[in-house]
């Protein structure tokens, strides 16, 4: 127990090493970006754990939070993720890895995001036109890891974004980076990735085309003019997150994973998230965190969930489930379901 409370207290003095997220003073521009939703964390794993994911080694769904993470999948799998997110929205996960031998490991994702049917409502029908629309939003990722060495890995994604509402869309490519460095094998783990480095995006489409009467009320003039509105170019949300784990033997058949990760993103203020896992003998975990610390105007914080692995036939699973605070806009459920082969 000594031992545990000492390396507690290294881990804690380490963090403070994070401790620029407190003191930032970027200036917000939430809302301005495109391809937000690509920021919505799938895994229900981590969502439970404040959704400090960048030291994460093991799991697929630690992908997202850092391309190294693809590097240590030595074996087949699949997770699907179902994300309850606020005001109806559905957004759904899937990915999988596939190990290449020696030469490292492939990864592909998809991510879907869906508002449902929205009625139409105008400035003279503000009950609504009796027509439907929807936002979709689509992210597919390629990747790829190598584990270089046995505590060293890197990796890289690239992303396809594209958002659509009702007949109007755009789309961009990203890339992201990660790297992962274990300090020792049990020992403390520092992550670091770079997310949706890339280019950026205008919408398009039929509901920006339009009719109009360049000179109204003038006899012979053409009154169905063909015009077209332009909308500006909108950047992608690029995060950096840096951040630190370490896992504690607990007894004969126990684990305590600490997590702890830092947030620079270009739309937003600078923020941390802490999240703990205690898991017995590698079958039942219970987590808990807090995300959105030192965040400007944050509607987030506790974070709550558990999980069960196993075996069955040959098959490794995990059922995880993550519940997170989103303050008065109530809050969220997550479901992953994963597969290894």
């Amino acid at each position: 127990m000594h031992s545990i409370l000492r390396g507690i207290g290294s881990t804690a003095a380490a963090l403070v090493l994070l401790g620029w997220a407190e003191s930032g003073s970027a200036q917000s521009n939430t809302g301005t970006t495109f391809g937000a939703f690509s920021m919505i964390e799938p895994s229900a794993r981590v969502a439970a754990m404040g959704n400090a994911g960048v030291a994460l080694f093991e799991g697929l769904t630690a992908a997202y939070y850092n391309p190294a993470a693809i590097g240590g999948i030595r074996n087949a799998q699949v997770v699907f993720s179902h994300n309850a997110w606020i005001a109806d929205i559905r957004h759904d996960y899937v990915a999988t890895a596939i190990p290449l031998g020696g030469w490292g490991t492939a990864f592909a994702s998809a991510t879907s995001l869906n508002s449902g049917d929205i009625p139409v409502r105008t400035v003279e029908q503000p009950l609504g036109t009796g027509e439907l629309f929807q936002v979709s939003d689509v992210a597919i990722s390629l990747g790829y890891g190598r584990q270089i060495s046995q505590r060293f890995s890197a990796g890289l994604q690239v992303n396809y974004l594209q958002e659509t509402i009702w007949h109007t869309s755009a789309s961009a490519m990203t890339l992201s980076i990660g790297t992962l460095y274990r300090v020792s094998e049990n020992g403390l783990r520092i992550g670091s990735s770079l997310t949706n480095f890339g280019t950026r995006a205008s919408f398009d489409g039929r509901d920006l085309r339009f009719t109009y009467d360049n000179i109204p009320g003038q006899n012979g003039d053409n009154s169905s003019l063909p015009g077209i509105r332009y909308t500006d170019a909108f950047s992608v949300p690029v995060l950096f997150r840096v951040g630190l784990g370490m896992p504690y033997k607990v007894g004969h058949d126990g684990r305590l994973l600490l997590e702890a990760d830092a947030f620079h993103p270009n739309d937003n203020s600078e923020s941390m998230s802490l999240g703990a896992e205690y898991a017995m003998r590698e079958v039942v975990a219970v987590r808990a965190g807090w995300q959105g610390l030192f965040l400007e105007d944050s509607e987030v914080g506790l974070t709550l969930g558990a999980g069960v692995n196993g075996r069955f036939e040959g098959y490794r699973y995990r059922c995880d489930y993550g519940w997170a605070d989103q303050g008065r806009l109530g809050s969220t459920h997550r479901v992953t379901v994963g597969i290894g082969f």
